[in-house]
């Protein structure tokens, strides 16, 4: 007899952390944001200096989009697939080891300077390896071939991490390298691909309760076929050729296209839910910093390429995985979908940890305390998701 989902993870008598994917990696990727930020400040201001062969700057961007987005996608992808293939979730012992393999990560690349670099670059690669077998297995054997694009962005940001320490073994500057453009060019895409799924799912599902009124247009008919097929594009231009005026231009249309594309959800009727209404917030992300970049490229000096950059690696990465943590966490644990003024605060703090970045972009003279400013915020965001969403993901399910 075949066994469901939800039996598999009631058989599991171990610790309730090991009972599903999002579990060990969202508690884990948070700690290991707030403490990557904690370390990150004091190291670029020369008071501490890292065990690591990568230079502050570049610790600093692979612990976020390799370390963090790592977990995050992760908990993400381990809790959603079985939904989208109909397959068994990883639970148990097989996901305490992926957790302790996405550790073994961050210690490795933390404490590199004291060991040997294939060894670093093997313990790092591990983890996205072993998580896209996983996947794979379940999108070939449930059939869904509708999910291969998942995969494979999954294997460009595998391949990503890869270059990124191939850059910083040859002296070259991964920060601003191809490892770290294709990495974040992989998790724009996934989130323009997902939360094109899921934001105006979620948002008709809410709407529908409310009575009449404009609801979400349908997610992922030709106009965001479109949308998305530009943005690839656009990314692929910008992983290849960062300065040219082409792909400023493309970046400027891309970010046109998905303003549209948002705008097209319904967001602005869903401010009575901030746990909705910051699913919108961070998507938003995605347009304004094509458009800053693309506004950086052809117009150099108002926002620094970095600050630019930072509208997608700490705005629409780092509040739409802060905005789907906390709603899957809700949900998965049965709470009601809601969120409370700890919720908000943690989103509001998450905000100004960014916009603190990209001012030090646009006020280099300020950087010294905007980077503080920000890395702060940023450490409340994420130490805050940890205080009041830990527990829960600590605990089983009631009734469970």
């Amino acid at each position: 007899m075949a066994i469901s989902s939800a039996q598999q993870m009631r058989d599991w008598q171990g610790p309730a952390l090991l009972s599903f994917g999002f579990r060990p990696f969202f508690l884990f990727g948070a700690l290991w944001a707030a403490l990557a930020m904690a370390l990150w400040v004091p190291a670029l201001g020369g008071a501490i200096t890292l065990p690591t062969h990568l230079d502050p700057v570049a610790w600093h961007a692979h612990a976020f989009l390799f370390g963090y987005l790592g977990a995050i996608l992760a908990g993400f992808l381990l809790t959603a697939v079985p939904n989208w293939t109909g397959g068994l979730p990883v639970v148990g012992w097989r996901l305490g080891a992926l957790a302790l393999l996405w550790a073994a990560g961050r210690v490795a690349v933390l404490v590199s300077a004291h060991l040997p670099l294939a060894l670093t670059v093997a313990v790092d690669l591990a983890f996205p390896l072993a998580l896209g077998c996983v996947l794979a297995r379940e999108i070939v054997a449930g059939k869904t071939w509708r999910n291969l694009p998942v995969l494979a962005l999954l294997a460009l940001y595998a391949l990503a991490a890869g270059v990124f320490h191939w850059e910083a073994a040859q002296g070259l500057p991964a920060a601003s390298g191809y490892g770290m453009r294709l990495g974040l060019a992989a998790g724009i895409g996934l989130i323009a691909l997902i939360g094109g799924r899921v934001v105006p799912s979620f948002t008709r599902n809410w709407l529908a309760k409310l009575g009449p009124g404009r609801l979400p247009a349908a997610p992922m008919r030709r106009f965001d076929k479109l949308a998305l097929l530009v943005l690839l594009g656009t990314l692929l231009l910008w992983v290849a050729a960062p300065n040219n005026p082409a792909t400023g231009a493309m970046l400027l249309l891309t970010g046109a296209l998905h303003l549209a594309r948002l705008q097209r959800w319904a967001g602005d009727r869903t401010r009575a839910e901030p746990l909705l209404l910051v699913l919108h917030g961070g998507y938003l992300f995605v347009p304004l910093g094509a458009l800053a970049l693309g506004a950086e490229i052809l117009r150099p000096g108002f926002f620094g390429m970095a600050g630019a950059q930072h509208l997608w690696m700490g705005g629409a990465i780092g509040l739409m995985t802060l905005a789907m943590m906390t709603r899957a966490t809700l949900g998965h644990t049965g709470q009601a979908l809601h969120a409370g003024p700890g919720t908000v605060a943690i989103y509001l703090s998450l905000v100004a940890a960014v916009l603190a970045r990209v001012a030090a972009g646009i006020w280099p003279g300020e950087a010294s305390l905007l980077h503080t400013l920000s890395g702060s915020a940023w450490i409340a965001a994420f130490s805050g998701f940890a205080v009041l969403y830990g527990p829960l993901l600590l605990r089983r399910r009631p009734g469970a």
